[in-house]
């Protein structure tokens, strides 16, 4: 009621009889499950092309004819329509992985991304694991690399082998008027530059000694100690060595100068070269240089702030064997910068995650990463370095190295350099490496489509059956019970494969077809067609017999898209397949007949036309109009049409405005269905009549909504009459 006016004045008021509208649901989403052989497992994923299919899903494969999975898929996307795909589960599979060092693997199962980051991100038992079950990835390699050592110091002695030098032993390099080390020092300097050994390598032949060295501080012949970063290829700040200098050794015993005394020994030849320059992929077949990937990992910004050092790293992933590519060493992804930082972000970009595990998790298309290394080192360092060599006294110093994952502050992250791991283990749906879905597995993926609310689907498509026909029959049951559930998908069904392929009687395949399809359960919401299409398979240059079923459902997505759903998708008009060579089975006049008799659409050769879809039944097994598939797809576009509107409804008031906001929602919207000849007639009752006191106080809102919808013409009588000359048309027309 309008608030009453007082003095004269001027009163507006609005009232909103728009709230919510009927909008049509863009019907042309399928739905298929299979053993696939790559892609995430128990997880639905949204297809909008065949190359898309491709990448997510991989090739169809010949083996366990998995390649009707792929194909019933691909021949429903040549129609327009939108896939979602879930690649089925098996207790078999087992994703390639590198276990915890470089060459062991162990049995691994993580289906997806909701399993990794649930159960895997605090892994023990793998490194790095392929994003997905299966033996697509064995030999994959995972190329890592960090800033481990700084540089690499080549020496020639007489006695190599003898020098008794490992990881772990302090290394001071006396210096003489050389350029320091360090970033921004320009000064001389004379002392000493002291290191830890990274890495040892010994030559008999060529009697030549190689370390790898991180260095650490330089140290004056006055004694002064200064921490240094080590400055790699930077011209005059790199630290370098001559045949002059020498180069002293620490262990846990003293001085060990490799068998030359405690004064150090001035060895034939010494170099000295930027480490990370001589790094390359370990690759099998082919030779490539870290630095043509990407500059020398180092502390980022980030870690630096908080007081943390060495912690990025380089992965890249590469598909060493050709496996997967067809291209030996074809590098399939290039990850750099990444850090060992748990809280790590870009720098200039928060909230950018660049700790290596987050990072892969949601850039990498390949891999995800486990096990967090630790590496502890003792180094052994002289307490007071002389210009002539060094006392016995020595100072153990336990490098407190961190464990990668850690949030970043005061941590000196752990390096293990430059290391590449081969993926294998990775097994498919059976331990011979096959791709046969039990019946089971393939049930439960279809679950993950019973959900209307958490999935939108409009066409389930059943793809081939199994091995058995009795588990090809449950398997199309499951499905139509599935739509009979959600109420707002139809399931598409063909028959088990042995009852029409390679079977060269019409009669028997018919007699088996009847058979099958018997015992099905009786549904508006189902579709059966008779058979399999003869297509080209372009991976493997095959032919193939692929189940029409994906072809049934792309025919109701065209004709939506060209016409309305509530048109028929049998026909002339709408009902020619794509990509059809030949069918397994083309029944004749009285064949089809029986077909059709028992909700089975015929799929025939038509002379002139092609291969077509020859029928419009549903699989409810008894007369209606929902016996029609034009019908039940009209009857659904509608509900679903008219079930947003009605949800505009909730939680306002059941009044008379409300119930005429809604009549004039509905009407409009039947009426261009109407007009759009999907319905011969309709009426909306929304009023007092059905939406009584009872009805009211319960806080309840009802509307019944009549429809007359339009038919499809099913049979067509062609009545030819020959009359004398002199017989008038109206005397006879009426009477034959």
């Amino acid at each position: 009621m309008a608030t009453p006016q007082l003095s004269p004045g001027v009163l507006i008021r609005e009232v909103d009889l728009t709230v919510g509208r009927a909008e049509n649901v863009l019907d042309n989403i399928g739905a298929i499950a299979g053993p696939f052989k790559i892609g995430p497992v128990d997880e639905v994923v949204d297809i909008q092309t065949s190359q898309q299919f491709i990448d997510t899903f991989g090739k169809p494969l010949s083996s366990d004819r998995q390649y009707e999975y792929w194909m019933a898929a691909s021949s429903f996307l040549s129609y327009g329509g939108v896939l979602k795909v879930v690649r089925a589960s098996n207790t078999n599979l087992n994703n390639a992985n590198a276990g915890v060092g470089i060459a062991s693997t162990t049995a691994l199962q993580i289906y997806n991304k909701d399993d990794y980051e649930g159960n895997h991100t605090t892994a023990t038992d793998f490194t790095y694991s392929a994003k997905n079950p299966g033996n697509w990835a064995d030999s994959m390699k995972i190329c890592t690399i960090d800033d481990l050592a700084d540089q690499t110091i080549g020496i020639t002695t007489e006695d190599p082998n003898g020098a008794g030098i490992v990881i772990g032993y302090g290394v001071t390099q006396s210096i003489d008027d050389t350029v320091s080390v360090g970033v921004g020092t320009t000064a001389s300097f004379k002392g000493f530059i002291k290191g830890i050994i990274t890495g040892v390598s010994t030559d008999a032949t060529d009697k030549r000694s190689t370390f790898d060295v991180k260095i650490t501080s330089q140290v004056s012949y006055a004694g002064t100690e200064t921490a240094i970063t080590y400055a790699e290829s930077d011209p005059g700040k790199s630290f370098s060595v001559s045949s002059t200098k020498k180069v002293f050794f620490v262990n846990n015993s003293g001085i060990n100068t490799g068998g030359g005394g405690a004064a150090g020994v001035d060895y034939a030849t010494q170099t000295a070269v930027d480490w990370y320059d001589q790094q390359t992929l370990g690759l099998t077949n082919s030779t490539v240089y870290w630095k043509a990937v990407a500059g020398k990992p180092k502390t980022s910004n980030y870690v630096s702030e908080r007081q943390g050092k060495n912690d990025t790293m380089h992965i890249v992933i590469v598909d060493d064997t050709g496996s997967i590519t067809g291209i030996q060493g074809n590098i399939l992804e290039k990850h750099t910068f990444l850090s060992k930082a748990k809280d790590a972000s870009a720098d200039g970009e928060s909230g950018k995650k660049t700790y290596y595990k987050d990072y892969l998790v949601d850039n990498s298309s390949q891999i995800y990463a486990g096990y967090n290394p630790s590496q502890g080192v003792d180094a052994y360092w002289l307490t007071s370095p002389k210009a002539d060599g060094f006392s016995a006294s020595y100072t153990k110093v336990t490098t407190a190295d961190g464990l990668w994952g850690l949030d970043a502050q005061g941590v000196n992250f752990s390096s293990l350099g430059n290391v590449t791991y081969t993926l294998g283990g990775g097994v498919n749906y059976s331990a011979t490496q096959g791709m046969s879905a039990d019946l089971g597995d393939l049930i439960n993926a279809y679950d993950l489509f019973s959900n209307r609310d958490d999935v939108a689907v409009d066409f389930l498509i059943m793809g081939p059956g199994c091995v058995k026909e009795s588990e090809t029959q449950a398997k199309a049951n499951n499905l139509l019970s599935i739509a009979g559930s959600r109420k707002d998908c139809v399931a598409c069904i063909s028959p088990h494969r042995a009852n029409v392929v390679n079977v060269t009687n019409t009669t028997t395949q018919t007699n088996n077809l009847l058979k099958f399809f018997s015992p099905l359960s009786s549904s508006s919401y189902g579709v059966f067609d008779s058979g399999y299409k003869y297509m080209y398979d372009r991976f493997n240059n095959e032919f193939r017999w692929i189940p029409c079923n994906g072809d049934i459902a792309g025919l109701m997505v065209r004709t939506g898209i060209n016409a309305y759903p509530w048109f028929s998708p049998a026909g002339q008009q709408r009902g020619i397949l794509n990509n059809a060579v030949k069918l397994a089975y083309t029944p004749n006049k009285d064949q089809r007949d029986l077909l059709y008799s028992s909700r089975i659409n015929p799929i025939i050769n038509q002379k002139g036309q092609g291969i077509l879809l020859f029928g419009d039944k549903t699989a409810l097994g008894y007369a209606s109009a929902f016996d029609r598939i034009n019908v039940r797809r009209l009857f659904l576009t509608v509900e679903q049409a008219l079930e947003g509107a009605a949800n505009a409804q909730l939680f306002e008031l059941n009044d008379v405005n409300t119930r005429s906001n809604f009549v004039n929602i509905v009407e409009p919207y039947l009426r261009d269905v109407q007009a759009k000849r999907g319905l011969y007639d309709f009426l909306v009752v929304c009023d007092e009549t059905n939406n009584t006191p009872d009805v009211i106080d319960n806080n309840e809102f009802r509307a019944d909504i009549y429809l007359k919808p339009a038919k499809s013409i099913n049979y067509v009588t062609l009545t030819f009459v020959a009359t004398r000359t002199g017989v008038a048309f109206e005397e006879v027309v009426g009477t034959v």
